[in-house]
């Protein structure tokens, strides 16, 4: 049985896996949207969701844990620019909109935004 098996392990151990969702995270924010494959876009999603959330708190301990998550003083004050956005929403953030098969790649691209 395969418990404890929510997240998607995408092909790589856990600290690449990380490094990966951060590198996407900023990618992002500080984009507003980006082109990804299916599986890394559904799981960058929760992961941003999370840190629009806390940086909507605006707590000292939020801002500190979104800028050690983010490692990127530019992507965390971008982030709070957002999340002034965000206000009255209560979650949401992002879309994500399945591109299809672009090319001859095998996988299925997909775009993942912020919703306006």
């Amino acid at each position: 049985m395969r418990h404890h098996d929510r997240n998607k392990k995408l092909g790589r151990v856990k600290r690449q896996r990380t490094a990966l969702l951060r590198s996407l995270a900023r990618s992002l924010i500080l984009h507003e949207g980006i082109t990804t494959t299916e599986g890394k876009a559904k799981a960058l999603r929760p992961f941003v969701e999370r840190l629009v959330t806390m940086s909507k708190n605006g707590s000292l301990s939020h801002t500190r844990t979104v800028a050690k998550r983010l490692d990127s003083a530019q992507a965390s004050k971008k982030l709070s620019e957002l999340a002034k956005r965000y206000e009255k929403r209560a979650g949401g953030y992002t879309r994500i909109v399945r591109l299809g098969r672009v090319g001859k790649r095998v996988g299925e691209m997909s775009r993942i935004e912020f919703v306006k």
